[in-house]
């Protein structure tokens, strides 16, 4: 897909869905829907009653060119699924607690200004991950991040924000217990892996994940690959270690991880386990990961050093 510019997106009318559900969707309201209509604008804000899929697929149904949709990683991953190979461009409004989508596009935190920087921006393509039938941006994940999940409630992201992640995850570690899985690569780029004693194993399409973590340090949004990582349990000054090396994606060097990069990875389990995918708990093993190439048209900042390799 090639795609288009931005200046004849804003040609014509530009819908904006705002997830009222999202940590500061609510909140940022009068400021999104002034900020909005100065720049002509009108925003659709979703009731917190309504489904939001079905409200993001009546809003698709006239095919816009642009599609502004404000909330938090989950609400932009359902958003990336519906317009996935169309020619409808995708710009993200950071709403949610992680924002991690919109840290990997280098876009401004403060929705008003990240609308600013989306209408003044540019286009590139970007990857989406596929898990079964479900899609992820960031990273899908089984083990040790599902515990965590789990314990993130709408509370502790209302009142902690991105805190809320370490508080789950000391929260998470007491209970955490080991699994065994097998990784088979249909495409023979690996050799399969027979895992025993795994803590997580994390499958990245993007660059950021858990409120600012990074997959590793070549990982990037658009470059065909997913980054496959398993960590194996230790002692807890081992996780000490790891957990330093987790901001800039360096833990995939660290002994106790095995890491590849594929196109496509088969998990299996010895028991069927939930998987997280962008902080919503949506599939279970055994589960094959692939990745779908320059499936999403995104609006990024004239600044963002986001999809290097677009083009």
């Amino acid at each position: 897909m090639t795609p288009p510019t931005l200046a004849t997106l804003l040609a014509r009318p530009v819908p904006v869905v705002i997830n009222p559900r999202s940590r500061r969707g609510a909140a940022a309201q009068p400021a999104l829907d002034a900020g909005l209509r100065a720049a002509d604008v009108t925003p659709v804000f979703v009731d917190p009653g309504d489904d939001l899929r079905a409200a993001l697929t009546e809003v698709l149904a006239d095919a816009p060119p642009l599609v502004l949709v404000g909330g938090g990683d989950g609400t932009i991953g359902c958003a990336a699924d519906l317009v996935a190979h169309t020619d409808t461009v995708l710009g993200v409004v950071p709403l949610g607690t992680a924002n991690d989508f919109a840290r990997t596009l280098e876009i401004d935190p403060d929705p008003v200004r990240a609308i600013e920087q989306l209408l003044t921006g540019r286009i590139v393509d970007v990857d989406l991950g596929r898990a079964g039938r479900s899609a992820f941006l960031n990273v899908a994940s089984l083990g040790f991040s599902v515990a965590v999940t789990e314990r993130l409630t709408a509370r502790s992201k209302k009142h902690l924000g991105p805190l809320a992640y370490p508080w789950a995850t000391l929260r998470a570690y007491r209970s955490a217990g080991a699994f065994s899985a097998r990784l088979h690569f249909p495409d023979g780029d690996h050799p399969d892996l027979e895992l025993d004693g795994l803590l997580q194993i994390a499958v990245g399409n993007g660059v950021h994940y858990g409120g600012g973590n990074t997959v590793s340090p070549t990982a990037s949004v658009d470059d065909h690959l997913l980054d496959v990582y398993a960590i194996e349990r230790g002692r807890l000054r081992e996780h000490l270690s790891i957990a330093r090396l987790l901001r800039d994606g360096s833990l995939v060097e660290h002994d106790r991880v095995h890491h590849v990069v594929t196109r496509r990875v088969a998990i299996s389990t010895d028991e069927p386990m939930p998987v997280n995918l962008d902080g919503e708990i949506a599939e279970s093993s055994p589960l094959t990961f692939e990745v779908e190439r320059n499936a999403v048209h995104v609006v990024v900042p004239a600044h963002s050093r986001a999809a290097r390799y677009d083009g």
